[in-house]
């Protein structure tokens, strides 16, 4: 009885493991696959352009401060909570 049970659960399994692969086979099947890698690479691109600003932030700000103490006549037109609310509205765009 154990196997009889035993079968009866592994071809379930398998059958509805088959009518999954047979729907992703279909164009509609396909289709929907590929949206969403598409938009899991359009997340991972507005990521990595999100590091990217900050990370040019972060060094325009470092290039300021050398600046500045080199000859003193630098002066900063934004306070770092700009810096930091502008870097956020950035990542929030990108979606993170």
């Amino acid at each position: 009885m154990f196997w009889f049970g035993a079968g009866i659960a592994a071809g379930v399994a398998i059958s509805r493991k088959l009518g999954e692969t047979a729907r992703k086979a279909t164009p509609t099947g396909a289709a929907e696959q590929l949206g969403g890698a598409m938009r899991e690479l359009a997340g991972a691109v507005g990521s990595f352009g999100a590091d990217v600003r900050a990370g040019m932030s972060e060094r325009e700000q470092e290039l300021h401060e050398v600046a500045e103490r080199a000859d003193g006549s630098y002066r900063a037109t934004g306070t770092d909570d700009d810096a930091r609310r502008a870097r956020e509205r950035r990542a929030r765009r990108a979606g993170r």
